[in-house]
C-alpha cells in the first residue's frame, strides 16, 4: 500500500491540501521507506531482520511543503519514530555529551548516540543545516553510529548536501559526512514554483505600529498561523564558543523581542547565525531609537543588514513607522538605509528566491 500517496490524495480530496506536482513526485520515496520499515517491524523470532531502507534527504526552497510531507509521513510509520528540528536535536546531543563528560566518560558521544538509537527506528529532522564548527565535527560520527544501529534518517533542508557547511572552517574534515549522507540516503530535490509560507503572508501586514494591545494581538495571531499553533522551543545558537538564545523557535520561524537581540552585547556573527537558522523572524517591541539607546540602535542596524542579505522574512512591531524610528542623534542619517530596507522587506513576495 502506498501509505503517504493515499493519505496525500485523501487530504487533497478533503480540501486540506492543494495538489502540487513537486510534492507528489516526492511521495514514492516516503512510500518506499514506509514499506521497508514495515518489513523490519514484521521480522520473526528466527528470521534475520532485513536491511533498513535508505533514508531520504529532501531539499528545496523554503515554504515548498517539505516539512508538511515529513510530518504526514511520521504519522503513518509502524516503528518508534521521532520528529525534531535539527538545531534542537544538536542542542540535545551537546547537553548529553556534557553530562557524559561530567561522569568521566572518555568517548562522550558513544552513550548519547546509543541512547538515541535505543529509542527510535526512524529519526525525522527538519531543516538540516550546519553553521557551527562544533556541530560539523560531531555530526559525522553521530550519523555513522545511528546508521550502524539501523536507524533510518529523513531530513529536510533548504540546500543540497554538497552545500552543507559551505565555506566553513576546516570544511575538508566535514566532506566524509557529505559522502555518508549520499550513500545512506536518497537525495531528492523538491522543486516547486510555489512558496506556501510566502503565500501565508501574502497580503498580510508584516510591520505593526504603534505598540499597544492591538499590535500585540495581531503579532500573536501571525505567530500562531506560522507555527500552526504548535509549541515552540528555545533555540540555542553556538557562535564562537558562546551560546546565543532565541526565546522561541518552531519550523524555521523565530520569535524574539528587540531587547533579546539588540539589548544584549551581540554582534554580526550572532545575527548571521540567526539568519542562517531562521527563514522568518517575528521581532517585537522595537522602541523609538536615538541618543538614549545608541548602542542598541547600532545593533539593530547590523541585525537588519544580516536579515536583509540572507533574505529572511521579517515581521515586526515598532513604536513608529521605519522613517520615524530614528529622528535625532548620531547615526540618524545612516539609519535612512535601514528604514529603506525595512520598507523593502515589507513588500509582498520579498525574500523569494
Amino acid at each position: 500500500m502506498d501509505f503517504l500517496t493515499d493519505l496525500y490524495a485523501q487530504k487533497v480530496a478533503q480540501g486540506d491540501l492543494t495538489p502540487d506536482s513537486a510534492q507528489k513526485a516526492a511521495l514514492p520515496e516516503f512510500d518506499r521507506i514506509h514499506d521497508g520499515l514495515s518489513q523490519t517491524a514484521r521480522k520473526g523470532w528466527f528470521r534475520r531482520a532485513p536491511e533498513p531502507p535508505r533514508g531520504l534527504y529532501l531539499w528545496g526552497g523554503v515554504g515548498r511543503g517539505k516539512s508538511m510531507l515529513m510530518d504526514l509521513f511520521v504519522q503513518t510509520v509502524p516503528v518508534p519514530a521521532r520528529r525534531v528540528h535539527f538545531h534542537a536535536f544538536m542542542q540535545e546531543i551537546h547537553a548529553g555529551m556534557h553530562a557524559a563528560r561530567e561522569r568521566g566518560v572518555e568517548d562522550a558521544l558513544a552513550p548519547v548516540a546509543k541512547s538515541v538509537s535505543d529509542d527510535v527506528r526512524l529519526l525525522a529532522f527538519d531543516e538540516m543545516q550546519i553553521t557551527d564548527i562544533t556541530d560539523a565535527m560531531i555530526v559525522g560520527r553521530l550519523f555513522e553510529a545511528l546508521f550502524e544501529a539501523g536507524v533510518v534518517v529523513i531530513t529536510t533542508s533548504n540546500r543540497p548536501p554538497d552545500d552543507l557547511y559551505k565555506d566553513g572552517l576546516n570544511r575538508q574534515l566535514f566532506l566524509p559526512f557529505i559522502d555518508l549522507l549520499k550513500q545512506r540516503m536518497v537525495v531528492h530535490e523538491m522543486d516547486s514554483p510555489t512558496d506556501y509560507r510566502q503565500d501565508r503572508l501574502s497580503g498580510s501586514r508584516t510591520y505593526f505600529s504603534p505598540l499597544g494591545p492591538e499590535t500585540r494581538t495581531q503579532m500573536a495571531a501571525l505567530w500562531d498561523d506560522l507555527t500552526d499553533g504548535q509549541p515552540a522551543h528555545v533555540l540555542t545558537l553556538h557562535v564562537n564558543k558562546r551560546e546565543v538564545e532565541i526565546p522561541a523557535f518552531h519550523n524555521g520561524v523565530a520569535r524574539a523581542s528587540f531587547y533579546d537581540l539588540c539589548g544584549k552585547p551581540l554582534g554580526p556573527a550572532d545575527y548571521l547565525a540567526l539568519a542562517g537558522a531562521a527563514r522568518v523572524l517575528v521581532l517585537e517591541n522595537i522602541p523609538q531609537l536615538g541618543r538614549s539607546n545608541f548602542n542598541e540602535a547600532k545593533r539593530f542596524v547590523t541585525l537588519i543588514d544580516a536579515l536583509y542579505e540572507a533574505k529572511v522574512r521579517l515581521i515586526c512591531s515598532a513604536a513608529a513607522e521605519p522613517e520615524y524610528l530614528y529622528l535625532e542623534g548620531e547615526g540618524s542619517f545612516e539609519f535612512e538605509r535601514t528604514a529603506s530596507r525595512l520598507r523593502e522587506m515589507q513588500s509582498d513576495g520579498w525574500g523569494q528566491d
